[in-house]
């Protein structure tokens, strides 16, 4: 009996038309450079194929432990005068191997409850221990610590991303690194200046505006030192300034050294925004604009230290001092010998946020596009042979139904680049292998229903009947093959890197498209056949 096959075949005609869409979209010429310029744009290539650079980065995190116990010393500081609490020093003992630490000293039995009290109530990631001499050491709680060295590799993560988008860097992979602790990896294909990228990704560009306690600067540390005989006033920080050229006199360059506050009364978090211009003299500087709660912290600050010093210190450096004439409210700008280009990038940095922590590169690999290309001609030529061999070998071997396993192949291969395109998936080296495994594991799908086809028809069967029964036996194997390699796919994707997740979502897609082609497309061609076939006429297999 004849089966009536128009709707499956107009919905295999249907799914064919959609997936060519999302392999070429609308092709602006339907000439082969037009179609490979379409292909182009919906499918990307991956660092390997494309050339760019592979870094590994180790984010320091002890760093933004490091700021988050500094803050701590602030507030407790602050809260410890508050409520009439004495203590002789406040320090952190050890900030290079116990960063979280903080020790307080000299404060009387009878205000332990109360000390104890203070810390409970504004430092609750903090626990406080009593120890010797009427001291207290306060540790970062367990969970607290390993919640802000995660948080800072994702704000890193985020940052990293927010400066690269801005430099124009096409399909980056910027992710957290599964191989290390707190690692971070950066995939940047078609860039043509990774000196620069890495430059930007690096600088921390953490803004600051402090109140300056000098009117001059100090040439020397041992001069400001001298200055004030030998102990700094409290609540101040030295800090370097610019390097000075050498004098008329001659002389190496040297650096300048400011007397500046501890505290910082506008940070780069308060920034709304930072844009590149031009100073009064036409030289490069960057204007930066504060969000209206920091512009009225601002305004009240300068109005209260009129004729007093402001420092700009860019990533603890002094870019420049100058005397507050009026009141500031939400407009500043920052000057200084910079380019068109790094005063370019300096906004960029200060708009895309500080990095939380400082930044170390662990590994570095640049792939040149000349490199890039001979990937993909080789990887290309590799695909492309391994399938006419495929296609040759079907058709010898198993006659009239290798026609059938080829269309089905065919088909095959353009939902897998369809998957691609419409995902924005991108298509690396290994990539191409897994597309290459598809074809061979698409091959063996229509083995094992041949071959069941062709063991019903030694036993007697007729043609529909051998191969109704060859398609229902073949068919638990086929998913059960096909389902625990999706799994393993599944495991590199979650567990590797970029390269072997184009591998993974390569085998995955086409695994899945195989599912479709081998079973549904290759039976219904099978079911065009049979409606044409001539009793006792035997089955081309």
């Amino acid at each position: 009996m004849k089966k009536n096959l128009l709707g499956k075949t107009v919905f295999i005609v249907a799914v064919m038309l959609v997936f060519l869409f999302g392999i070429f979209g609308i092709p602006q010429s339907f000439s082969g450079s037009g179609l490979i310029a379409s292909l182009q744009k919906r499918i990307s290539l991956g660092l390997d194929l494309k050339g760019g650079t592979h870094l590994i980065l180790q984010v320091m995190v002890n760093d933004a432990v490091n700021a988050d116990s500094e803050n701590a010393v602030e507030r407790l500081k602050q809260q410890l005068k508050a409520n009439n609490i004495a203590y002789s020093e406040i320090s952190k003992p050890d900030p290079q191997n116990a960063p979280d630490r903080i020790q307080v000293k000299g404060v009387p039995p009878e205000s332990s409850g109360d000390f104890r009290r203070v810390v409970e109530d504004n430092l609750q990631d903090y626990t406080a221990n009593s120890g010797p001499d009427n001291s207290w050491v306060l540790a970062m709680k367990p969970s607290a610590l390993t919640e802000l060295k995660n948080r800072a590799v994702t704000q890193a993560i985020e940052t990293i991303r927010n400066r690269i988008d801005q430099l124009g860097v096409s399909e980056p992979v910027i992710e957290e690194h599964g191989l290390g602790q707190y690692q971070i990896l950066v995939q940047l294909p078609g860039i043509d200046d990774p000196a620069r990228v890495k430059e930007v990704m690096q600088s921390t560009a953490m803004l600051q505006l402090r109140l300056g306690l000098s009117q001059q600067p100090y040439s020397s540390e041992q001069e400001a030192l001298q200055a004030h005989g030998g102990v700094l006033p409290p609540d101040s920080v030295l800090l370097p300034g610019k390097n000075i050229g050498a004098s008329s006199g001659g002389g190496e360059p040297h650096q300048e050294y400011y007397l500046v506050s501890r505290s910082s009364v506008v940070t780069g978090r308060d920034l709304r925004d930072a844009r590149e211009g031009r100073d009064q003299n036409g030289r490069p500087n960057v204007n930066f604009f504060l969000t209206a709660d920091a512009g009225r912290r601002f305004g009240a600050f300068t109005a209260s230290h009129i004729n007093e010093p402001l420092a700009v210190v860019l990533d603890n450096k002094v870019q420049e001092v100058a005397n507050i004439q009026s009141e500031i409210n939400d407009t500043g700008e920052i000057t200084g010998n910079f380019t068109q280009q790094q005063a370019k990038d300096l906004a960029m940095i200060l708009r895309s946020g500080a990095l939380p922590a400082g930044i170390r590169y662990l590994e570095e690999r640049t792939v040149g596009p000349s490199l890039g290309a001979d990937s993909i001609r080789h990887g290309v030529t590799a695909a492309v042979v391994g399938f006419l061999a495929v296609l040759v070998f079907m058709l010898i071997y198993y006659r009239g139904a290798g026609f059938n396993a080829d269309l089905a192949l065919i088909l095959n291969l353009i939902i897998l680049l369809g998957f691609m395109g419409y995902f924005g998936a991108t298509l690396t080296l290994p990539g191409i292998a897994g597309v290459i495994l598809t074809v061979g594991m698409g091959v063996d799908s229509n083995v094992l229903i041949f071959e069941r086809i062709r063991e019903e028809l030694r036993n007697g069967k007729t043609p529909p009947s051998a191969v109704e029964q060859g398609f229902a036996h073949a068919w638990i194997t086929i998913v059960d093959t096909h389902v625990t390699t999706i799994v393993s796919a599944v495991i590199l994707f979650m567990f590797g890197t970029g390269p072997v997740k184009g591998f993974a979502v390569t085998l995955t897609f086409g695994l899945l498209a195989n599912l479709f082609t081998a079973v549904f497309v290759s039976r219904v061609i099978f079911d065009a056949h049979l409606n044409n076939h001539k009793a006792g006429e035997p089955l081309s297999i």
